[in-house]
């Protein structure tokens, strides 16, 4: 028979218990110490990590009380609140045992023990041990990437203007509460910053950020993927899954493109969020969630008021603060900020050190409108930094007059001069036309392309749009 990997710490003053104890246990278990004096109990769990103690309630000849037992209980706990303490008691000392139990011993067993009935005891105990331990380290592991993710947040929000003055502000004032968040802003504007930001300055944030991107859920996946589900709930449910709801809990949950929620999901999701409760396809059997819910969307205030698109309830349930990131067309001043901070990241990135914006160049990006906001620019920035062979940005490296020249929305049907067959450039073309006439609604513009807003973000990266 293979031996459990465990370590097995008895404690007794009786020789010829530890003897016997230690005959039977280490043909079960890879290691088993003895101990007949409690006093080197420190020492010893000081120098060893014990799945289990078998711990005796009585010490000395006469002891009867159990009181010894019960202090070295109290003191093992001290050391190791996790300890799993198995009490030996003498036989028709239950009452005694059930009392130390009381105090924090995961089980007891009786001398004379039964061989059979100690060993399937401790076997039991060290896996409660091991469990304990996995979910120690699991949650060790989740506290360490909690904080990896969020020293890995490169930037904060930069911005000094007025509008972002006021954002910071208010992301300052309502961090350090559990209060639920309501984003909003157009594409590109620095949604998902902001969520992070709120979750590094909150309460929550060695716990995790869990960003959930709902115009890329399909609404045939959408309980699955909040909720979760058991294996065979469905066709396809080969094993049981996790739902991010579940995942992020006592940390942060970032629901981005919130509006493009259809009625009937928005339904099921306002049950959740006040029940805090969630059910996983295929159970009957609820679980307790705590997270806090920052919401994003780019749709403006108008469109979540009507009550024909997005439910009032839910609404007021997602808006207990409201923040507006204001379109980097309305904050120019802060556009030299951000391209010089995206200047020494892609330059940076690409190897290229010592690289500069001419002044013509800050003028040019500054007066631009900027449909795709932080993001655009952002694309630009990197774009230039690539292309770019004498170490200073001009006006002419962000192509803002290719971009000024744009065709109209209404000429996304017509076909292209035959020069400019160029399936590259028909499709950036027509990539470009679709965001304009959308104003850089990502889910719209994918949506009238046929393509998925993974696929669509993906072309944006690849022709730098």
């Amino acid at each position: 028979m293979m031996k459990l990997n465990a370590s097995i710490l008895i404690v007794d003053d009786d020789p010829d218990i530890l003897t016997a104890g230690k005959l039977l246990l280490k043909r079960q278990f890879q290691h088993v110490i003895t101990c007949n004096e409690p006093s080197e109990i420190p020492k010893l769990m000081a120098r060893h990590k014990f799945d289990a103690i078998l711990l005796d309630m009585n010490f000395g000849p006469g002891e009867s009380s159990g009181q010894q037992g019960f202090n070295w209980l109290e003191k093992i706990l001290q050391i190791d609140p996790q300890a799993v303490i198995i009490m030996i008691t003498a036989h028709g000392g239950v009452n005694i045992a059930v009392d130390a139990m009381k105090l924090g011993a995961t089980d007891f067993v009786a001398k004379p023990w039964q061989n059979e009935k100690l060993i399937a005891t401790l076997s039991s105990a060290v896996q409660l041990s091991q469990s304990r331990d996995e979910a120690n380290a699991l949650k060790q592991t989740n506290q360490a990437l909690a904080q990896i993710t969020s020293a890995n947040v490169s930037q904060e929000i930069l911005g000094r203007s007025p509008a972002m003055s006021q954002v910071h502000n208010m992301i300052e004032m309502t961090a350090p509460t559990d209060a639920n968040v309501l984003i909003l802003g157009e594409n590109g504007t620095g949604k998902e910053l902001a969520a992070r930001a709120i979750h590094t300055r909150s309460l929550r944030a060695n716990n995790v950020f869990m960003s959930v991107d709902l115009g890329a859920v399909s609404e045939t996946l959408f309980e699955s993927e909040l909720f979760g589900h058991k294996k065979g709930a469905f066709t396809g449910a080969n094993d049981d899954r996790v739902g991010r709801l579940q995942a992020a809990n006592g940390g942060t949950l970032f629901l981005d493109e919130i509006g493009n929620l259809p009625m009937h999901l928005q339904a099921k999701l306002l049950t959740v969020l006040e029940q805090r409760k969630i059910t996983p396809l295929g159970s009957n059997k609820s679980i307790d969630i705590d997270v806090r819910v920052v919401a994003a969307t780019n749709a403006n205030k108008e469109q979540l008021v009507d009550e024909s698109k997005f439910r009032q309830d839910l609404l007021f349930r997602l808006n207990t603060v409201e923040i507006k990131l204001p379109a980097l067309r309305e904050r120019p001043t802060d556009i030299p900020l951000l391209a010089a901070h995206y200047l020494e990241v892609y330059s940076k990135k690409y190897n290229k050190p010592e690289m500069s914006i001419s002044q013509q160049a800050v003028d040019a990006i500054s007066k631009y409108s900027w449909p795709g906001n932080v993001r655009a620019l952002r694309h630009a920035l990197e774009r230039a930094v690539i292309l770019n062979q004498n170490n200073t940005l001009s006006s002419t490296d962000f192509q803002l007059d290719e971009v000024l020249n744009m065709p109209t929305s209404s000429q996304i049907t017509e076909s292209p001069p035959a020069s400019e067959l160029n399936l590259e450039k028909v499709e950036k073309n027509t990539i470009s036309i679709a965001l304009k006439k959308h104003k850089y609604n990502i889910s719209h513009a994918a949506k009238e392309l046929g393509l998925t807003r993974a696929a669509l973000y993906r072309r944006m990266e690849k022709h730098g749009l």
